[in-house]
Formats: structure tokens, C-alpha cells, sequence
């Protein structure tokens, strides 16, 4: 499935009465080197500019000129060199068509065009650039250093852009939901993988061989570890042994650039030792009670909080906290054992339009961001409409240097028995993710494939792999 010509047409048109006036300029991703020119990394488009434009190629531009109603793709005909080195690919006229854009020129011409705009005094809308090489062009276009780029940002254009993509119609759901089967298919793998002896890279080859079997992508580097206290363990080092919890979190981008996200725990051997299943459950707990916080109006922020009580309650029975649990959720006391946030908003990126800025995509007007440790991380608080896409991850974590710190700064002690942390300093760490979309009747769980989650349901999973 593809996004038609229609809806990259109704996207701009809304964007230019959104802004209204001034000129708003894209700059797609070009290839780059990983240790020299012709070795490249996977090439990725600017999601702003796929959303908008559609093109998946390397070397493009594009300027709606509001003021002088025309859109215009800037790229590159190639040359027969690059035929021999790539194939051969449509015109930039065609790839424009393809997307309602009738207008193009030569990237030679970008300069200029937004020359004359600047001297004009037109105003010229640019996002927060996030590559090295968009900064060196930022500079090269508009004069302004690379690090004066993200003040002098537009925010109008960012709010727009936001206005849009925060909001998934139903070609854009079925995407998602596409990529989040396909990530499901990848956790399943895991399922059928872990057991004791193998080495974590075995793990992690079985599991991107799933997204790479189909002909797409990683929407983010693999997480496969026994080290899972370790929020972004992005190294395959350990061998696995029974008694271990080990943690993925993987996802698939689709053809269509559209992202799953999601994270497993599981034993290493057939079940989890008592006290493992005592935290997984705890954790279950968490989980559940965030979801039934899921409302159309009610900010997520509110499903963080219930997520962190249900965490501090199980802690409170276990002897490791003390208080009031909804005290130790609002103050923060919790987050020695949660220290990230419960989700984020998901779409043609991961972590959704992160590069715009957290405050604009998962923060209402009115709402500021916390700095405290445990909330910072929470890049979404805003209250749920129709249309958003996000995911509920909460994790209870055992992380000893954290423990450390917090115990030699006499933080929480009101909520905190640091003396009854010792024998839990080497638990490691667990989680689960889905992914939900919000619609008009409440929040609905997206994929069709099932992810295992109770203990029966990882039991049933690692029973029929061995």
C-alpha cells in the first residue's frame, strides 16, 4: 500500500493556509559516508519530506513559495555515471508528478531562488536541522552559523507540521498497523531463539533476518540483551545463560517508512524464577493500569502517574519502598525504578517528529515540560485526541549506579528502603511495549498478530520453541 498523489496534494495545500505567508523550504537527506564517499550508510528521506512530498530518493529540495503559489522539487538529472553505478531512475520531472508537484529545477538554481526571496525580505521557514550536512547547507542557503540554526527556526512551520502529523488518518493506521505485525513476526523470533548458550548477536541476527526476509528496515538499532537495567544496550556481547531475563526491543519500518515499536521480556530458560515473576507482574500491573487511563481528553501524563503508582505499590509490598504510593508517584520517588517515560507518539518516526522539538509534538500549549529526573523523560503528556499514535512501555529497572547516587544524596528516604536494596542490585531490568492508536470510541490496541505478554502467554511462547 501507498500514499496517493491526492494526499500529498491536500497535505501542502493545508500546511500553506496553516502558515499563510513567506516561503517554506525542505531539505530531503542526501547519501552518506560511513568511512568514505562511495560506502555509505542506508539511505533515509527526511520524514518531513517524505510526508509532504513522497520522493524516497537521495539529493532533493523542495520550496513552497506561499506567496507566489508554486511548489518546486530542486534535485539532480542524472548523469550516465550515475545510470551505471545505480540504474536507471525517472527524471525529476516524473518523480515530481508522481506527487502533484508540476514545477522543478536544478539544485544548482536552490541559491538563487531563495536569494531573491531573502532579498525581498520574504520570510524564509526552516526546520531544526538534525545532520551535520543540512547545518553546512542551512549556512550555505540562509547565512546563519550552525549554531544559531535551531533558535532561529521557524515555530509556526514547526507547529504546523505538527498539527499534521500528530493526527493519523486511515491510510496512515494501516501503515503503522503493517509495521507493527511485521514487529510482532520480529519478537516472535525472539521467542523461538532464546535459550541458554546462545549469544545475543544470534538473537539479534534472527530477529532483524525477519524485517530483512520481508524487504524492509530497522526503525531503530535492536536492543537484545541480558543487561536489560540497561535502557539503550546496543551491544550483543553476552551469551545467554539460564536464570537470565532477556530484553528486546525491536521494531520494523515498512516500505512505507512508517514504524512499529515494541519491547519483550523473557526467561532465557522455560519460566522465570519466583522473584522474576513477582516484578513481571508487578509490571503487568503498571501496564494495565496505564491503559485504562487510555481516554479521549485525559493526558497521558495521567497513564505515567498510574503506571508509577502501580510501580511504588509493588515495591511498598515487597519491602523495598515505603508511603503513600500516589505520594511517591507525583513527587518522583518512583523513578529509581522507572526512570523513562511511558511512551511517546510514533508515526514515520520512532520516537515521532523528535527532531521538532518534544515540547510542540507531546506537550499542549499550556503544559511545560518537567526537568526532574523520571518526568524530563516523558516525551508524552498532552491529552489524547483522535488520530494520535503512541506507545505504552512502562519498566521497573534495578540500575546500581542509580542506586548509588540517589542513596549517597539522601534522596526519597522518605519513600526509598535503601537498606533493603542490596540483595536486588543485580536484577537487572524488564519491560513490554504495544502500540495504540487513539479513535473516537477510546484507545485501540494496533496489530493484528498477538504479542505474548501474560506469564501463560511467554510460558506458551517459549514452550513451543524448545
Amino acid at each position: 500500500m501507498k500514499i496517493g498523489k491526492s494526499t500529498y496534494i491536500r497535505r501542502r495545500a493545508k500546511l500553506k493556509q496553516d502558515i499563510g505567508s513567506g516561503l517554506l523550504l525542505f531539505l530531503g537527506n542526501d547519501e552518506v559516508g560511513m568511512n568514505y564517499a562511495d560506502n555509505t550508510y542506508r539511505f533515509r528521506q527526511d520524514s518531513t519530506f517524505l510526508y509532504f512530498f513522497g520522493l524516497d530518493y537521495a539529493g532533493l529540495a523542495a520550496v513552497i513559495d506561499i506567496d507566489a503559489d508554486v511548489e518546486i522539487i530542486f534535485g539532480h538529472e542524472l548523469t550516465i555515471d550515475d545510470i551505471v553505478w545505480m540504474g536507471t531512475q525517472p527524471t525529476l520531472k516524473e518523480k515530481a508528478a508522481t506527487v502533484g508537484v508540476a514545477k522543478t529545477m536544478q539544485m544548482a538554481a536552490l541559491k538563487g531562488y531563495i536569494d531573491k526571496a531573502l532579498s525581498k525580505r520574504q520570510p524564509i521557514h526552516f526546520l531544526p536541522p538534525y545532520r551535520g550536512d543540512h547545518k553546512v547547507w542551512l549556512w550555505e542557503l540562509l547565512g546563519i552559523e550552525p549554531r544559531a540554526q535551531a533558535d532561529k527556526a521557524s515555530v509556526p512551520f514547526i507547529k504546523a507540521i505538527v498539527s499534521q502529523r500528530n493526527y493519523k488518518d486511515e491510510e496512515e493506521i494501516r501503515l503503522i498497523e503493517e509495521s507493527v505485525d511485521l514487529s510482532t513476526e520480529m519478537h516472535l523470533a525472539a521467542y523461538r531463539t532464546v535459550r541458554p548458550g546462545v549469544h545475543e548477536s544470534q538473537v539479534a541476527a534472527a530477529v532483524e533476518e525477519v524485517a530483512c526476509r520481508h524487504g524492509n528496515a530497522l526503525a531503530f538499532p535492536t536492543i537484545a540483551t541480558v543487561q536489560g537495567h540497561v535502557l539503550h544496550n546496543h551491544g550483543f556481547i553476552h551469551d545467554l545463560k539460564e536464570g537470565d531475563i532477556f530484553l528486546l526491543d525491536a521494531g520494523a519500518e515498512t516500505k512505507s517508512h512508517y514504524a512499529g515499536d515494541l519491547s519483550s521480556s523473557m526467561p532465557v530458560g522455560e519460566r522465570f524464577s519466583e522473584r522474576q515473576e513477582t516484578i513481571y507482574n508487578i509490571h503487568l500491573a503498571s501496564f494495565q493500569a496505564a491503559v485504562e487511563k487510555l481516554q479521549l481528553g485525559v493526558p497521558f501524563r495521567e497513564a505515567h502517574i498510574a503506571a508509577a503508582t502501580k510501580i511504588a505499590e509493588g515495591m511498598k509490598a515487597l519491602g523495598l519502598m515505603k508511603g503513600d504510593p500516589a505520594e511517591a508517584a507525583e513527587t518522583g520517588a518512583y523513578a529509581l525504578f522507572f526512570p523513562c517515560g511511558l511512551g511517546h507518539m510514533v508515526g514515520l518516526d520512532v520516537h515521532n517528529m523528535e527532531n521538532l522539538g518534544e515540547q510542540y509534538v507531546g506537550y499542549a500549549d499550556d503544559q511545560v515540560k518537567s526537568k526532574q529526573f523520571g518526568f524530563k523523560s516523558l516525551r508524552l503528556a498532552r491529552p489524547l485526541e483522535a488520530g494520535f499514535v503512541f506507545t505504552v512501555e512502562p519498566g521497573i529497572y534495578f540500575i546500581p549506579e542509580l542506586i548509588d547516587k540517589w542513596q549517597a544524596e539522601h534522596l526519597f528516604e522518605d519513600f526509598i528502603c535503601y537498606d533493603k536494596l542490596g540483595p536486588w542490585r543485580s536484577f537487572t531490568g524488564l519491560r513490554n511495549e504495544l502500540n495504540y492508536v487513539m479513535t473516537k470510541d477510546g484507545a485501540r490496541l494496533l496489530g493484528t498478530i498477538k504479542k505474548p505478554m501474560s506469564l501463560e502467554e511467554v510460558y506458551a511462547a517459549k514452550s513451543s520453541s524448545i
